[in-house]
């Protein structure tokens, strides 16, 4: 285990890399958790059958669809952390109230924002051809999110290469954990 990914888990042992359907969260997600040595798990394979189809003919769901999803999906961060695991979530998490359910009690989460701009990710997305969301529900996404605020989440911009974005996360976190008093001194 890198150097990095000892020092972290120590601090924090869920990070939930959060943002509108198509920003890349699981790319990033699966890079970071590989750069961490951590698990990971992308919250698209929690959803029951009824959302997949739900989303798949272009209705956006529901809070009522979200939260047995949501708290599947804290259940998932609270038994990872009694077990001792450190995991990588990629998760839309777009309410403040959507971030709270899934950090519970938990103090030991981080939360990732993937910033971008409407044109970009319906650029990207029109590109995949390997997902149940269409194009037609980014602009319900982006209506339904509330951005965290600095202290709340680290912003990453994903214009870069994912290489650059995980890059630029770690060095995040870095500054984050050593403003906040939780030095990551000798970070490698």
């Amino acid at each position: 285990m890198p150097l990095y990914s000892e020092k972290l888990s120590k601090m924090v042992h869920a990070i939930v890399v959060m943002g509108v359907t198509g920003s890349g969260k699981s790319t990033i997600g699966l890079d970071l958790a590989h750069a961490l040595n951590w698990e990971f798990y992308d919250a698209d394979n929690f959803h029951p059958e009824e959302n997949v189809t739900k989303m798949s003919n272009g209705i956006p769901l529901t809070d009522e669809d979200r939260v047995p999803w949501l708290k599947c999906l804290a259940t998932l961060i609270r038994s990872a952390k009694e077990e001792g695991e450190n995991l990588v979530l990629a998760c839309s998490a777009l309410r403040h109230s959507y971030r709270d359910l899934l950090k519970g009690n938990v103090d030991s989460i981080c939360f990732v924002y993937l910033s971008g701009d409407m044109e970009l990710i319906s650029n990207r997305m029109r590109a995949r051809s390997d997902h149940f969301m269409p194009t037609t529900l980014l602009s319900s996404q982006f209506a339904l999110l509330e951005i965290p605020s600095e202290e709340e989440a680290v912003h990453v911009d994903i214009s870069p290469a994912p290489d650059n974005i995980i890059k630029d996360i770690l060095e995040k976190f870095q500054f984050n954990f050593s403003s906040n008093q939780k030095s990551l001194e000798s970070l490698t």
